[in-house]
């Protein structure tokens, strides 16, 4: 698994769209689509604290670890 992108959970929580947040934080909805879906290779912390400011939150809100050898039960 690695790291998992909550960013959908977040952008529901602030009832607020995608193409809202790639407007205010100045990305395509392409390329936050592609962030979204944990597609993303890599994230700029810019964009990281953008996305935390348009949507008042930290970090580890958006973005989860978890260890490959765990099993999810949930």
């Amino acid at each position: 698994m690695g790291i998992i992108v909550n960013l959908d959970v977040m952008l529901a929580k602030r009832k607020m769209s995608s193409g809202e947040l790639a407007s205010r934080i100045g990305l395509t909805q392409a390329n936050l689509s592609i962030l979204k879906t944990g597609k993303a290779k890599a994230v700029r912390f810019s964009t990281l604290s953008a996305i935390c400011k348009e949507l008042d939150c930290q970090p580890g809100d958006i973005l989860e670890f978890v260890d490959e050898g765990e099993e999810n039960y949930e």
